[in-house]
């Protein structure tokens, strides 16, 4: 009988039987399955059962956390189920079936814009700078500017707009890329596309408004006698450019098909690129951008109309469930193109107040929960975590799970949303959206912005505890029963248990061990609350560190023994004498690269210190596959930890001593 044989059996019982699965895999730390029927999974029995450390369901697939002795885990599955796995590949196409044709776009939509938000948010938070610096008349200035004081200011603020040109009037060239990436095709093509459509021998599209239908005629059209092209650029433009990558992926791909494969080198992307430049021109950029404006247009009339107060309310408390659903991925879109037609947006405003709700509803769940160590391990870092602007550690590890505090940060982000709405308050761009949000907004409006900030907080965090009351929003606590300790502030405290009673339920674990913690790669150390993954980011796998490196040589950040080497090379396993499991994982979602970029350098049962070099990563080929190169060091066995403690953050060198972890 295997190891996890008894935890095996009970899930594979909760996620409905044998019948309901229509795939399994599993990737360094839990299980995917892809169920018929998702409904028929119970989540509150699973929970319980000793080897899962939590789930969540994303892209159609039901992920359980396990940990990084997922393998063997997996292995008991199969065994007990009989069910043979599938590639992570294969699950992922099966999952689309699970998916409506709205959830595929939305989702193709998101994979096309998250890589390009890095460069947005810093692009919006560069135009707040720029704005503050050459807009705002300071008194102690003599009413002057600070660029018109200062001359070295002057210039930082004229060299701010070299990479701000670069993220906004380019993004074109970013969406061509990133569609053609998406979609498999040649991302070089996509490219040459995207700057095609923003050449500077184009008529800037920022111009066009202010040149003269004669003046375009004669100096920005190509001439083929019978017929001419307008000249016209589309910096900035979101649906010209979109419509133009993704007739290069299908003509790439058609012709692929039917080239011969001796000459398809030349002709595929001769027969896929100017075709689809011809026609960017000629058909797909005029239409698109006029669908763009269109759109924007109507978003803009609805928020600046008498009645943008209600449209405020409305997106202001429901932004929270398109994030659910996915919907959210299409603000993005609208957004940029806000920006583009009138120089700011009153989306995204919006969208940040939902966030910072998001953030206090957990927050109020902390205070009302106080002395819940278990909760607190993933409260807290959601609570930061939403309030720099990422919110789904705090949606789906508390709020969506006590229900309550979801429905009061919507409640909040309503009247925070319509307050700033009403006020008719717009951002310059896409910023962080979080507390640091308020860099996005011109200087004059940072009083209604933080206005509408703490309204938000402060309505969130009451109708948090009045909602608490409400027993069909409160399922897990349909008595408020409160954990050992807690103190509710409309009851006080809680029957306190007697120190017998105490002894007697818990043992007593005398002092243990201190481990060392090293850092395992050159680079730049940052907490894991801010790891994108939520598997590690809510600390569900344990308590950890990350660091992003610079290079790719990478040493054991403790000593101990080699006790696991995955078979996708990307995550190491290491036992301390104390008796920490540590989990090596070097990059995010690396198990889709079947170990290409690692190589490890080490054997199971080597013992290593800080200065072993355990593995080499190609962090080029990573980065070219489209995945994050986080070194993670996690504790996966958080039981045994009683504190973690990093005393260096910042720029670390291998084998630098950075903390240290007390064992029980």
């Amino acid at each position: 009988m295997g190891k996890y044989h008894d935890d095996a059996e009970k899930l594979l019982t909760y996620v409905g039987g044998k019948e309901n699965i229509a795939a399994v895999t599993h990737c360094a730390t839990r299980m995917r399955f892809v169920l018929n029927d998702q409904s028929k999974a119970d989540e509150k029995a699973i929970d319980e059962i000793p080897s899962v450390k939590g789930m969540f369901t994303n892209a159609g697939q039901f992920q359980v956390i396990i940990g990084n002795d997922v393998s063997t885990f997996y292995n008991d599955f199969t065994d007990v189920s009989g069910i043979e796995g599938v590639s992570k590949e294969q699950s992922k196409s099966i999952a689309k079936n699970n998916q409506n044709i709205v959830q595929r776009a939305i989702g193709t939509l998101a994979e096309i814009f998250t890589p390009l938000l890095p460069a947005i948010i810093v692009g919006g938070l560069m135009l707040g700078l720029r704005n503050f610096l050459e807009g705002v008349p300071l008194g102690f200035l003599d009413g002057q500017t600070i660029t018109q004081a200062s001359t070295f200011w002057n210039g930082v603020n004229g060299f701010l707009w070299l990479p701000c040109e670069a993220i906004f009037h380019f993004l074109p060239v970013g969406i061509t890329w990133s569609i053609t990436r998406k979609m498999g095709t040649t991302q070089i093509l996509g490219i040459v596309l995207g700057i095609t459509l923003v050449s500077p021998q184009l008529l800037n599209a920022y111009s066009v408004s202010s040149t003269s239908a004669a003046d375009i005629l004669q100096n920005y059209t190509w001439d083929f006698g019978f017929f001419t092209i307008d000249k016209i650029g589309y910096q900035a433009q979101v649906i010209p450019a979109m419509l133009a990558g993704f007739l290069l992926v299908y003509l790439e791909r058609f012709f692929r098909k039917w080239i011969p494969e001796a000459v398809s080198m030349i002709f595929v992307p001769l027969f896929s690129l100017l075709p689809t430049i011809l026609a960017a021109h000629m058909i797909l950029g005029p239409i698109g951008w006029q669908i763009g404006s269109g759109i924007s247009w109507v978003v803009n009339a609805g928020l600046t109309s008498p009645l943008n107060w209600l449209f405020g309310f409305v997106f202001g408390g429901l932004y929270a469930p398109l994030v659910i659903t996915g919907l959210h991925h299409t603000t993005l879109a609208i957004d940029t193109q806000l920006v583009a037609d009138y120089g700011t947006t009153n989306l995204w405003p919006m969208i940040m107040l939902s966030n910072i709700a998001q953030g206090t509803a957990v927050f109020a769940i902390w205070f009302l929960h106080r002395g819940n160590k278990k909760e607190e391990q993933v409260s807290l870092p959601a609570t930061i975590s939403a309030y720099m602007g990422v919110t789904e550690p705090a949606m789906f590890g508390i709020n969506l799970k006590y229900v309550y505090p979801f429905v009061a940060a919507m409640i909040g982000s309503a009247f925070g949303g319509m307050l700033i709405t009403a006020t008719n308050t717009r951002a310059l761009g896409i910023g962080v959206g979080g507390l640091p949000g308020f860099l996005s907004f011109k200087i004059e409006n940072y009083p209604m912005v933080f206005l509408s900030m703490a309204l938000t907080i402060v309505l969130t965090f009451v109708f948090t505890l009045i909602l608490r009351k409400v027993k069909f929003l409160n399922k897990l606590e349909p008595d408020l029963a409160l954990v050992e300790g807690e103190s509710d502030p409309a009851t006080g405290p809680a029957p306190q248990v007697s120190d017998t009673a105490a002894t007697a339920a818990a043992p007593v674990t005398a002092a243990g061990t201190t481990e060392t913690l090293y850092a395992p790669a050159d680079g730049q150390m940052i907490a894991i609350t801010e790891v994108s993954d939520p598997v590690f980011s809510q600390k569900m796998m344990g308590d950890g560190f990350a660091v992003q490196p610079i290079n790719g040589l990478i040493y054991a950040p403790v000593a101990g023994k080699i006790s696991s080497i995955f078979e996708t090379k990307h995550a190491i396993g290491i036992l301390t004498p104390g008796g920490a499991e540590v989990l090596v994982h070097m990059g995010l979602d690396t198990v889709e690269l079947k170990g290409a970029p690692f190589e490890i350098t080490v054997a199971e049962g080597d013992t290593v210190t800080p200065e072993t070099q355990i593995a080499v990563m190609d962090l080029d080929a990573v980065t070219a596959a489209g995945k994050k190169t986080d070194i993670l060091t996690v504790i996966t066995n958080a039981e045994k930890v009683d504190q973690l403690s990093l005393a260096k953050t910042g720029t670390v060198k291998a084998k630098d001593q950075i903390g240290s972890a007390t064992l029980n």
